[in-house]
């Protein structure tokens, strides 16, 4: 099974940036998409981002399209996600996924990482 470990969050004010780094230890059939996820206190875990490692499709929760950008690091099996104008809304922890195949749906994400805290706040 795929490790993934994120990296790159911490403390920013609004309107700041942060890149997310997720590290997979391996790319193979089983970690064809790469998801972002979030989970903010008292909230239940929603889709920010996935990119296809195959084509480099990417797709993007509402909330976030045009200030996030998903992209592949194909040398070093690493998904970056670029926060730019970020927002006190956006404070979660953020957590990345391998899936088999391209999707949306948390449960069809078989490996996790440990996820990293993104707060957002003046």
């Amino acid at each position: 099974q795929v490790q993934l470990v994120e990296s790159g969050g911490g403390s920013v004010q609004p309107g700041g940036s942060l890149r997310l780094s997720c590290a997979a230890s391996e790319h193979t059939f089983s970690n064809n998409a790469i998801g972002w996820f979030r989970q903010a206190l008292g909230k239940e875990r929603e889709f920010v981002a996935l990119i296809r490692w195959s084509s480099s499709y990417t797709a993007y929760a509402d909330s976030v399209k045009g200030r996030f950008t998903i992209s592949i690091d194909n040398a070093k099996n690493t998904v970056n996600l670029q926060m730019n104008s970020l927002k006190p809304e956006d404070t979660a922890v953020y957590y990345c996924a391998a899936a088999p195949f391209l999707t949306m749906r948390e449960t069809d994400f078989r490996s996790w990482g440990q996820g990293t805290q993104v707060t957002v706040s003046s």
